[in-house]
C-alpha cells in the first residue's frame, strides 16, 4: 500500500519506484522531437544530442553549444533548459528509488517544463520553410508526468 505525505513524497512499494524510474529514464533515452525536411532527410533530437541517420552524425548537446554557438537561433536555446528540467524530474525520481524520498509534484513539474520547452524547440524549427518538426518529446514526456501525478496516490 502507498501513503501520501503532506510534501507529495510516496512511500510505495519497491517495484512501483522502480517502475516510476524506469517510466522517467526512458521519457529521456527516447528521441524528443523529429526533424524533417523537404529533402527527406530526417534528424532526431535527443536530450544528450542530435542524431541524423543518414549520413550518419551524432553531435552531442556539448558539442552542439560549445562548438555551434554562433547565430543559433533563440527557439534552440530552450533545449538545455529543457536538459536541465528533465534532469530535476530523474533526480526526483531517483531519490524516491534509493532514499524512498521524492516529491512527485517536483518530478512532475519537471517533465511539464521539459515538454513545453520541447514544444518550443518544434514550433521554432517547423515555422521555417521546408522543414517539420514532431514534438514527440512533449507528448512523451506529458504522458509520463500524467500517470506519476494520477497515480501517485494508489
Amino acid at each position: 500500500m502507498t501513503t501520501q505525505t503532506a510534501a507529495g513524497s510516496s512511500s510505495a512499494p519497491d517495484g512501483s519506484r522502480f517502475g516510476r524510474f524506469l517510466l522517467v529514464f526512458f521519457a529521456g533515452v527516447a528521441p524528443w522531437s523529429i526533424q524533417t525536411y523537404a529533402s527527406g532527410s530526417i534528424t532526431f533530437l535527443f536530450a544528450w544530442g542530435l542524431f541524423t541517420p543518414s549520413p550518419v552524425s551524432i553531435i552531442t548537446i556539448t558539442d552542439f553549444f560549445f562548438r555551434f554557438t554562433r547565430g543559433l537561433p533563440e527557439y534552440i536555446l530552450v533545449w538545455p533548459l529543457g536538459v536541465a528540467c528533465y534532469l530535476v524530474a530523474l533526480a526526483g525520481v531517483t531519490s524516491g528509488l534509493l532514499f524512498d524520498r521524492e516529491d512527485v509534484r517536483l518530478t512532475v513539474a519537471g517533465l511539464v517544463c521539459a515538454g513545453l520547452t520541447q514544444l518550443e524547440v518544434a514550433r521554432g524549427f517547423s515555422v521555417q520553410p521546408g522543414r517539420t518538426a514532431w514534438p514527440l518529446g512533449t507528448v512523451l514526456l506529458w504522458a509520463v508526468a500524467g500517470f506519476l501525478y494520477w497515480s501517485r496516490d494508489r
